[in-house]
């Protein structure tokens, strides 16, 4: 029996925390200025004022901290969700999440758990400064140990970050900060799909069209204008970057023949240069054109107003379409 809400992204991602914290004592949020203000996006609004100090800790801007906090916190019997303010701060703690929290299950022989959820808005499209607009999923999804998600809907935010506090390792979660503001409909009583799942969100015949986070936005974009030059493209959100669901993708590949990944983080040694190396080791025989990617840059992310040439748009999409099109 279904339960529909049409809420914004962030404040899909806020009913669900409320959910999760309802759900289970032990879940508690970290991070600096996500108490009384509710964060600078204003995700953990309220639950401040519904939860208390004791369960909602404004913390120092100290990030390495946080997470070493958050690790000892696990070994006590909580479950702690932290928020790290913009992508380009989660760098200082990165010793602490990737030779740490990373291999601690497997250091301690499966014998304890670290449940921790880091919240990292990231990507680009709100005409920020350096630091503030920056795509690190690679880093993480390369390191053994860490599950790595992207919701790009309101519904899948609410679920998905329930399950990946339910989750017994610890999981990067990745926010799509330029579809904060986005409103779509929220199932809340009945999930669509497990954490880890990629989904089909549009059907076609003759391309298919991959990618995650914001990107699946200008995808779906691309797709409808292919549309109206006789072109059919399948769209597919990975969802999860670490694990990978690939059966959905090659099972389209084997249709279309053909594949393009789009990105806004750089194109070397990539989430898309994995996927498309896959792709074109499972599905080889199938393809009638290589895998192309359309990416960012390999450059650091420009200032603001140089931003709409470093993302990828409907445009460049398009053109890798015409390319494999061509073959």
């Amino acid at each position: 029996m279904s339960d529909i809400q049409t809420l914004p992204f962030a404040k899909a991602l806020n009913a669900g925390l409320r959910a999760a914290m309802a759900a289970d004592d032990h879940v508690l949020l970290m991070g600096e200025d996500i108490g009384p203000l509710g964060g600078v996006f204003r995700v953990t609004e309220g639950l401040h004022a519904e939860f208390g100090s004791q369960r909602v800790l404004d913390t120092p801007l100290a990030e390495s901290g946080i997470v070493g906090t958050a690790i000892g916190l696990t070994m006590a019997g909580f479950r702690p969700v932290i928020e790290i303010q913009f992508d380009g701060f989660v760098f200082p703690a990165f010793d602490q999440i990737t030779t740490q929290l990373a291999k601690l299950t497997n250091r301690h022989e499966g014998t304890a758990n670290f449940p921790v959820v880091i919240r990292i808005p990231y990507g680009g499209h709100i005409g920020a400064v350096e630091h503030h607009q920056e795509s690190p999923e690679a880093y993480f999804a390369h390191t053994p140990g860490l599950r790595v998600v992207s919701p790009s809907t309101p519904n899948d935010a609410y679920w998905m970050i329930q399950d990946a506090i339910a989750s017994p390792d610890p999981v990067i979660f990745l926010e799509p900060k330029a579809k904060y503001w986005m409103k779509g409909e929220v199932d809340v009583a009945e999930r669509a799909l497990p954490l880890h799942a990629s989904r089909v969100v549009r059907r076609g015949t003759d391309v298919t069209l991959v990618g995650h986070g914001a990107m699946v936005t200008t995808l779906l974009q691309a797709a409808a204008l292919a549309e109206g030059e006789g072109t059919s493209c399948e769209v597919i959100d990975v969802r999860s970057l670490a694990p990978i669901d690939y059966e959905p993708i090659l099972e389209s590949v084997r249709r279309t023949g053909r594949m393009i990944y789009a990105q806004e983080a750089p194109g070397n040694v990539s989430v898309g240069s994995e996927v498309a190396a896959t792709v074109m080791e499972r599905a080889f025989y199938a393809l009638e054109a290589p895998v192309l990617r359309v990416s960012g840059f390999d450059v650091p992310f420009p200032p603001a107003k140089l931003e709409g040439q470093f993302l990828p748009d409907a445009d460049r999409i398009l053109e890798a379409v015409d390319r494999v099109l061509a073959y």
